[in-house]
């Protein structure tokens, strides 16, 4: 396995352990120990730390090392609130610009996140999820859009994930995809972009599942 490839998978085991609080905000993480645990040299635990610390969910403190970023509920909130509307636009251009060939394709993204869902692998999902999500960007035919998109779903992706272990949530989320796919094939532009805004936003049950999870992950850290 490549350096590349070995970044990759530490980078995503680190995430998932912050996601899921294995990791806990605002502690620091030891180079030398996660080359014990993962098996390598500093080189690809480097690389990986470097991502996270890019897509803001480490902080780089000089002469003190990596630390995971605490968030509140309230930032947490509000990144939701601009992410529904960056994917919420992606759906309405793509909407009136996607082809059938890429509808197909985004069809079979979706059969990915259904199966994930029902071999009940939330890691699974959380990957097939991100794809299905990162191809509408794409189909915008927007670069400077879908690239900010992009973007702000990597500063989001642990909550994302964390959100998507709270009871009942892929079964909720896939249902939801299906609803959106329906309205691209419809051509629907703004049914395709209300559809995707509350698939994104946390707010009414979703808010308080999400934010009782990380009050209690803040509590345990006391």
């Amino acid at each position: 396995m490549t350096k590349t490839n070995l970044a990759v998978e530490i980078r995503d085991a680190i995430e998932r352990d912050i996601a899921t609080g294995g990791i806990d905000p605002g502690s620091r993480l030891d180079e030398v120990s996660l080359c014990s645990r993962f098996g390598v040299s500093r080189t690809p635990v480097r690389e990986a730390l470097r991502q996270l610390v890019a897509s803001g969910m480490l902080e780089m403190h000089p002469n003190r090392g990596c630390f995971v970023r605490k968030m509140d509920v309230t930032e947490l909130i509000e990144m939701f609130e601009v992410m529904a509307e960056l994917e919420a636009f992606c759906c309405r251009l793509a909407a009136r610009r996607v082809s059938e060939q890429q509808l197909d394709q985004l069809q079979q993204l979706n059969e990915a996140c259904v199966a994930a869902q029902q071999q009940g692998d939330p890691d699974g999902y959380y990957y097939a999820n991100e794809k299905f999500h990162r191809y509408i960007y794409e189909l915008s035919g927007n670069a400077f859009l879908a690239e900010q998109a992009r973007q702000l779903s990597l500063k989001l992706r642990p909550y994302r994930r964390l959100q998507l272990r709270i009871r009942n949530r892929i079964a909720a989320s896939s249902q939801e995809h299906a609803e959106i796919l329906e309205a691209l094939r419809s051509a629907d532009a703004e049914t395709s972009a209300s559809r995707m805004k509350s698939h994104i936003l946390v707010q009414g049950e979703k808010f308080s599942d999400l934010a009782s999870q990380l009050r209690q992950r803040q509590a345990d850290q006391q």
